[in-house]
């Protein structure tokens, strides 16, 4: 291998959550990387936050922030789902910093300087009433091709057909809706087609590409490849091009000169360049790992780019399949599309890891996770298989032993354990180098059966009466296939493989220590490694809400408390009591008849000697308070779009207090859809403006 190897995933966009689909591709450059440096490679994963483009922009002027507010939310939930997920970067960046606007000017002007880059005049279409031009994905009408309506300006998902923008029948702005004009544009653009025999080449002179990709790639160039355009009118939230007013670079062209920027940030604290130690260097080798979605740009766009401003292609281009949940696409209104975030809240993250492990392979197939196969693999292979017979033979030493592994046995048996386990590390260190991740995990799978088998046929419960001098020895045998199972799995699970050296009392592990044995040495006391999964029910967690509709029947002052009301509601099919400290914000009369949101599973509350039977909701500004209210009889049920209800049999107030229920111009908001009932949305009283609750 060459002497350094710099690692990246593609870059994620600062405009919403990590999700399910988003982590294959993570976790599999976590495990690739790690393997590398488990196994004594120079080797630094780099990535980082792409955050520039018109989604960004508006979408931070919908949330009231400015863009460098919004992508800095992000970031920062960004970077903590990665790490809570066991993800490793030596850096994890931002496309918005000053590394890359340096960057992105001086690879512009490069290809400028060489000729690849000139000015044309556009038709596209521009909104007045917004006083922008629309980018593709900000105007929609009706299919040129097949007719179908409510389609985006650059590919319609009805039929596949692409076109321009300008090609839509009836269009729209996306963002007010109204009819855009034709208006005059000078862009700059790319000479893309001046590449195509040099990409051509490099394609073809690339033995590290997978053949099926090369080959897709391929059919393009034979196609014939247009010219790229690498800029944007304002307004835009990006970097300015140099001598323009209101010109921006692109967003797909400062992307992924990003991969250089945070190779830059690393090299900062590391006492290297971007380009002399990785980007232009003879002794480097660069990996990219991206999905099947975006082969195009990284294998021809991207190279493209690099070779024009004299910057050295990647040496390998990984490309994987998507996430599919139960063999279907990922889905909100049926509950599949699962957040990094919600599903920590309810699975250990190694079980993913494992999950994905043992289904990647070195092609472009998709990947599924079924719910079932999920669970039976987690308790079946990694718990029952795997981690019980490590956690077996430990707890068997430290009980048995006095905690000591003694003298390796010599009988035939043993020798042929260890034999084989350490052709099963060998095949897996193959496969880890050929991203072949699934065979790898068969590989440390057929160790832990190895082991199982051994333990099973040798007995030691029953030598430590009848011979516990052979029991030492057999004991001996398996911590040191436990050994080597820990170090074959260490890069899909860290957490777990650090628990047993840990409790094999053993330090900076390496992966060539699997050839070192283990004798006449103490353990630590041995550590729970896993738990059983019960069940897989995943979706977002504000199914698990009950808000109904409640009608206020009658308000009374709280006899214990000044500020208390208690109210008695009608829920349509039952009353309640609620206890509610609104008597210096609402009168009795503003109350009574008023149809108010109500948690009807929250835990029953004891308040100054009244049982509260659950909690209305209402909009607070530090000020004054709003309750919601509805126009819907008593017992509608308050809902979001795009999640089914599954309601919690009941929920404690510190529950409650994790959604981030808001209030804004008069409605009420979770994770920025509407609270609404079959009637219509939700309305806060008052207008007031801040959290709910």
């Amino acid at each position: 291998m060459a002497d350094k190897t710099l690692i990246t995933a593609a870059l994620i966009y600062a405009n919403g959550p990590v999700h399910l689909g988003h982590l294959v591709e993570y976790i599999e450059t976590d495990i690739y990387t790690r393997f590398l440096k488990f196994s004594g490679h120079d080797a630094i994963y780099c990535c980082a936050d792409d955050t520039h483009g018109t989604p960004i922009e508006i979408s931070a002027l919908k949330a009231g922030v400015t863009p460098e507010e919004f992508i800095k939310i992000w970031y920062d939930q960004h970077v903590k789902d990665f790490s809570d997920f066991l993800i490793h970067f030596d850096s994890y960046y931002t496309t918005h910093s000053k590394e890359n606007e340096n960057f992105t000017r001086t690879i512009f002007k490069a290809l400028k300087d060489n000729g690849h880059i000139y000015k044309k005049t556009l038709r596209q279409l521009y909104c007045e009433k917004c006083k922008r031009f629309l980018p593709d994905r900000f105007v929609k009408g009706t299919c040129p091709k097949c007719g179908a309506q409510d389609q985006y300006g650059d590919v319609c998902e009805a039929c596949g057909s692409t076109y321009k923008p300008i090609d839509l029948k009836s269009p729209f702005c996306g963002i007010c809706r109204s009819e855009p004009a034709m208006k005059d544009s000078e862009q700059y653009f790319f000479r893309l087609g001046d590449f195509s025999e040099r990409l051509r080449a490099w394609l073809n002179d690339n033995k590290n590409l997978q053949s099926d990709i090369k080959n897709y790639v391929l059919s393009w160039i034979d196609k014939g490849l247009e010219d790229w355009c690498v800029s944007r009118d304002s307004p835009y939230f990006g970097f300015k091009i140099p001598g323009e007013e209101d010109k921006y670079f692109y967003v797909w062209l400062d992307a992924p000169i990003g991969y250089i920027a945070s190779t830059e940030n690393y090299c900062k604290d590391h006492k290297c360049s971007a380009e002399g130690a990785y980007w232009k260097s003879k002794n480097s080798q660069i990996i990219h790992f991206i999905g099947k979605d975006i082969a195009y740009f990284h294998l021809i766009f991207w190279p493209a780019v690099l070779m024009g401003s004299g910057f050295k292609t990647p040496d390998n281009v990984v490309v994987h399949g998507f996430l599919t949940v139960n063999g279907e696409k990922m889905s909100k209104s049926r509950g599949t599309f699962i957040t990094a975030r919600e599903y920590l809240q309810i699975l250990d993250p190694e079980f993913l890891r494992y999950h994905y492990a043992s289904n990647l392979t070195h092609t472009t197939g998709d990947i599924d996770l079924s719910f079932e196969d999920f669970k039976n693999r987690a308790n079946n292979e990694l718990i029952g298989n795997i981690a019980n017979f490590c956690y077996r033979t430990l707890t068997f030493i430290d009980k048995y032993a006095e905690g000591k592994i003694g003298k390796l046995g010599a009988r035939n048996a043993d020798l042929m354990a260890l034999e084989r386990a350490d052709d099963l590390v060998r095949k897996a260190e193959k496969n880890y180098y050929g991203f072949a991740l699934r065979e790898a995990v068969k590989n440390a799978l057929e160790i832990s059966n190895v082991g199982n088998r051994y333990f099973q046929e040798n007995a030691p419960w029953k030598l430590a009466k009848e011979d516990p001098a052979r029991m030492a020895e057999v004991l001996a045998i398996a911590a040191n296939l436990v050994k080597k199972l820990a170090i074959t799995l260490n890069p899909i699970l860290p957490v777990f493989s650090e628990k047993i050296f840990k409790s094999l009392n053993l330090k900076d592990v390496k992966w060539d220590d699997f050839r070192e044995t283990l004798e006449n040495h103490k353990i630590n006391k041995p550590e729970i490694l896993f738990r059983k999964i019960e069940r897989v029910e995943f979706s977002d967690a504000f199914a698990t809400l009950d808000l109904r509709v409640a009608k206020v029947e009658k308000v009374e002052d709280h006899p214990q408390a000044e500020k208390l009301y208690i109210l008695t509601i009608d829920l349509g099919d039952e009353k309640r009591t609620l206890v509610a400290g609104l008597k210096d914000k609402y009168s009795k009369s503003d109350l009574k008849g008023k149809h108010i949101v109500v948690v009807c599973n929250l835990k029953k509350a004891n308040l100054k000697g009244i049982e509260s039977e659950g909690m209305l909701l209402a909009a607070d500004d530090g000020k004054d308070v709003g309750v919601l209210f509805s126009k819907d009889k008593p017992g509608a049920h308050v809902v979001i779009d795009d999640v089914e209800k599954r309601p919690a049999k009941e929920l404690t107030i510190k529950d409650f207090a994790k959604f981030e229920l808001v209030a804004k111009d008069g409605k009420a908001y979770y994770k920025d859809k509407p609270l609404k009932t079959s009637d219509g949305e939700i309305q806060v009283d008052k207008k007031i403006d801040g959290k709910v609750k």
